[in-house]
């Protein structure tokens, strides 16, 4: 029996390259993985919770990788494992190690020398992890989870609300839009408008 036939009216079904990886095999379409990969999130962040991290150990490359595998790796087998292909996004792969290290060396020297202000070095370091793209998927999530620990665990201020605070307001696709169009501005070098976003 094919996938599509496994599907409900109005699910998307996975295409088999989208299941290479899957450790639940009875996935069958995107919004049963978007369940699955929520809870498999959602215990990583209960992880977090209650643990301090020096800073050393928090801007890491084996931190970065031990996050993405508490978000993924119930879902994927290549959860915490850097990707080894190419993406319409991010460097190429084997650059990756490389450019990690460079950037969380950076990091590093702009909390010691206080470069820019608290949330902007959490966002500039958000905003360079998820342009390296690390991981086959999830860099997204993963990069605003490892500014949200910077923020709270290095600088002890809160989290960042992602545009929640305003989704009263504002309907889902408004404020994906206005996310895409704030890393749009980073990409250009200006951080105030994804900054500005993330504590809305």
């Amino acid at each position: 029996m094919g996938l599509s036939q496994h599907v409900q009216a109005g699910q998307t079904p996975l295409e088999e390259e989208e299941r290479d990886g899957l450790k639940i095999l009875t996935i069958n379409c995107l919004s049963e993985l978007d369940e699955f990969e929520q809870k498999n999130i959602e215990e990583a962040i209960a992880w977090t919770m209650g643990k301090t991290y020096t800073i050393q150990k928090l801007i890491s490359t084996s931190f970065i990788r031990k996050l993405h595998k508490k978000m993924y790796g119930h879902v994927w087998n290549w959860g915490g494992q850097f990707r080894k292909s190419e993406k319409n996004i991010g460097i190429p792969a084997w650059q990756v190690p490389t450019a990690l290290k460079m950037l969380l060396d950076d990091v590093l020297f702009w909390i010691d020398h206080k470069t820019y202000p608290e949330d902007e070095i959490a966002i500039r370091f958000k905003h360079r992890l998820v342009s390296i793209h690390c991981f086959s998927n999830g860099n997204g999530r993963h990069s605003r989870l490892m500014a949200d620990l910077i923020s709270e665990k290095i600088f002890h201020q809160p989290v960042f609300t992602w545009g929640r605070s305003s989704s009263n307001l504002q309907d889902k696709e408004q404020i994906r839009k206005q996310y895409l169009r704030a890393l749009k501005m980073a990409d250009k070098g200006n951080y105030s408008e994804l900054i500005d976003f993330s504590r809305s």
